[in-house]
């Protein structure tokens, strides 16, 4: 009583909800803009506004004549946006940046707990906020002078891509029939940033006229912020007990409930979790995660669990695999649910996912198309069950993705030989349904689920390659000896004396010779491609007899002549990675194994009518020696060479081009007007586009 006498009522104020406006009464807010520096005497251009989106867009004049103004960025910035055309479609059609659009955004969602009061009078005057809007700049105009610069580009480039246009005339169509939209399927594409783009964009805006603060309208309009009428009728909204009216003024967080998830889903909140019971947190842990070992699942679930409990639980959703637990495949794909990607019914999508979880018990690599091949199943749904428990190997296929828990089947092998038990039950179902073959049951290495991974140290592999190469030798000794044999028959002449033997002296060059380790495998015991035995004389010095040197020439000049007849241009380097090629495709002891360098295949390009092009490459070039050497076929037989020859006296000169100046030239010089298709040909033959520009092969600088 004492502190309500030491604190006495000084005045009563009536409180009246004024309802002219409801739903129509908007607070702008502009959070990049101190509260003294209004917009109030702004010329305001247009508005306009999406009422069902609550979306305002507001554009403002710019005082161009303010000293503050960069009037050159201005004309600069119109420049990009419009170029130099003006039309009806102009973002700035005084060829200066005059104006700006802002663009609003909801600053909360729920704005049933705001609303504007006018106090006058004594009384106060309530009108319901219907949304609280925050307005910035909008920079579109922006990503308009982007898309006038990408048309400036493409112009510039001219018909550079048109010899991709040539050939893309005929293409191949693939027919597709759409599938029946499935419940989880449609509720994704609601929620897609792509559907809420679309929904959006169908709203029509509507266009509004601006009043300014001290217009008349603007008074008029503000007058409807008060009550009509004081009749109590009208404000029984008002007229609430104490607690009603606290409830009014403090509703419940309705909001944070309806979005609160029922159990958690992707992410999971761990202590929201904890609240569950034990099963339904294994459960949801192991949807998510899907393969876990179980020292891991242990530490999720906070100290003080039961072990033995979790044993039993986790037994219910998951099965053991090279010991660790995978979710079951029920779990994942429950009853009457379906692919979203082809519509299979769950239960053929989970014997398909239990033959991959049969596989990985097996071996820990599973070979994509072997699975597609049993299950019959489309591979986005074979690439799903992969994805839930291995991951993909380049040229390898798909290695289970945890190691071996060997602790895990030492500690617990009643639970092993349990699940090991389930296994042979699901495999005896896999082979009924889908009839497998021994080479898939039967396992590539011949481990049980208990055993250790096999580890092979570097000495067993040196020792292991040693003795395929035993295994082979016979077989190589045997093609040798009829190869020599041959040899000796059709040039007898090539006997010759050891003391009469004179070691080739090769000229000293800076060039290394070119590198063939990779096939160095290939020539066990062989010297230069040929066998080297004590009492043979003929591949000593890497010499060989007339008539095999002879055939060398021979072979090089066949693949350096068709080499270049498909590709006209190449760089050293490129084709010494086509040679490699050549000779990995070759069988062993073949004639090309005596040892080329890289001297010899350029003598031999020189031989075949190539000529080397002198291509000015820019100081800063960071391309290899190799790559520096440019080799073009200079005469071809057909048409086009005077075209190609004209094409590489261009690049002699100058490291890149356009197409407009190759054009030109090729005209100036054969005295014709080609056609579109005819430079297009002469440029696939010898070039490449890039960023605009026209390059010869391989020239190009990552």
């Amino acid at each position: 009583m004492a502190n309500e006498e030491d604190d006495p009522i000084i005045q009563e104020i009536d409180v009246f909800l004024a309802r002219s406006l409801l739903e129509k009464l908007y607070l702008f807010q502009y959070p990049i803009r101190p509260a003294s520096m209004t917009y109030d005497d702004v010329t305001h251009l247009s508005a306009k506004i999406k009422p069902k989106q609550q979306k305002v867009e507001l554009e403002m004049a710019i005082d161009t004549l303010n000293p503050n103004y960069c009037r050159s960025k201005g004309e600069q910035i119109a420049l990009n946006v419009d170029g130099t055309c003006t039309d009806e479609t102009s973002t700035y059609s005084s060829k200066l940046m005059d104006k700006q659009t802002f663009c609003s955004s909801q600053a909360a969602s729920n704005v049933s707990r705001y609303a504007a009061a006018v106090y006058k009078k004594g009384e106060l005057h309530l009108t319901p906020l219907h949304g609280i809007l925050q307005l910035r700049p909008s920079f579109t105009y922006l990503d308009k002078a982007d898309a006038k610069h990408r048309e400036r580009e493409a112009a510039n480039e001219g018909g550079d891509s048109s010899q991709d246009e040539a050939e893309d005339d005929v293409k191949q169509i693939t027919v597709r029939f759409s599938r029946p939209e499935t419940e989880q399927a449609r509720q994704r594409r609601v929620q897609s940033y792509e559907f809420l783009q679309k929904r959006q964009a169908e709203e029509h805006w509507i266009h509004l006229h601006y009043y300014g603060l001290k217009d008349s309208r603007s008074e008029h309009e503000r007058q409807y912020l008060f009550s009509q009428g004081h009749g109590l009728a009208e404000n029984t909204e008002l007229i609430k007990s104490p607690s009603e009216y606290l409830m009014m003024l403090m509703p419940p967080s309705v909001e944070e409930e309806n979005d609160k998830p029922m159990a958690p889903s992707n992410v999971l909140s761990m202590a929201q979790l904890r609240t569950l019971p034990l099963a339904d947190q294994i459960k949801i842990l192991m949807k998510n995660v899907k393969v876990m070992p179980f020292a891991n699942l242990m530490s999720l679930l906070g100290s003080g669990t039961d072990s033995t409990a979790v044993l039993r639980c986790i037994q219910q959703v998951a099965m053991l695999v090279q010991g660790n637990w995978v979710v079951k495949s029920d779990v994942l794909y429950p009853k009457d649910t379906s692919s979203p990607h082809s519509g299979v019914p769950a239960e053929v999508l989970c014997r398909g996912r239990d033959f991959v979880m049969w596989k990985f018990t097996q071996d820990r690599w599973v070979v994509r198309k072997e699975v597609a091949a049993v299950t019959k199943l489309c591979p986005e749904d074979v690439k799903d069950f992969l994805e839930h428990m291995s991951v993909a190997r380049i040229n390898k296929g798909w290695e289970f993705m945890l190691p071996y828990d060997e602790d895990f089947v030492k500690k617990h092998p009643d639970i092993v030989q349990r699940q090991h038990m389930l296994w042979m039950g699901i495999q005896a179902k896999l082979e009924k349904v889908y009839n497998l073959l021994k080479e898939h049951l039967t396992p590539k290495k011949q481990e049980a689920q208990s055993a250790h991974p096999l580890l092979v140290s570097g000495e067993q592999r040196v020792n292991m390659a040693k003795a395929k190469v035993k295994q082979n030798y016979g077989q190589l000794e045997k093609e040798f000896q009829k190869q020599k044999a041959e040899m000796k028959s059709s040039d007898t002449s090539a006997k010759m004396d050891v003391s009469n033997i004179r070691i080739k002296e090769e000229p000293v060059s800076d060039e290394e010779p070119m590198d063939t380790s990779a096939y160095e495998g290939m020539n066990n015991g062989i010297v230069n491609g040929l066998h080297a035995e004590e009492d043979s004389t003929d591949a000593l010095n890497g010499h060989l007899p007339g008539g095999c040197i002879d055939r060398v020439a021979q072979e090089l000049k066949a693949f350096v002549s068709s080499t270049f007849k498909k590709q006209f241009v190449l760089t050293l380097s490129e084709l010494k990675r086509l040679f490699n090629l050549h000779l990995a495709s070759l069988p062993p002891g073949h004639t090309l194994f005596s040892g080329i360098s890289d001297k010899m295949l350029q003598d031999m390009v020189l031989d075949t009518g190539c000529k080397q092009i002198l291509v000015p490459f820019p100081p800063q070039t960071a391309a290899s020696p190799d790559e520096l050497k440019v080799y073009a076929l200079w005469e071809a037989g057909d048409t086009y060479d005077q075209h190609r020859q004209v094409l590489l006296e261009i690049f002699s000169k100058n490291y890149r081009v356009r197409r407009n100046v190759i054009q030109n030239q090729l005209s100036q010089e054969c005295g014709e007007d080609l056609n579109k298709q005819e430079v297009d040909r002469v440029l696939k033959d010898c070039c490449v586009s890039y960023g605009g520009m026209w390059y010869l092969k391989g020239t190009v600088q990552s």
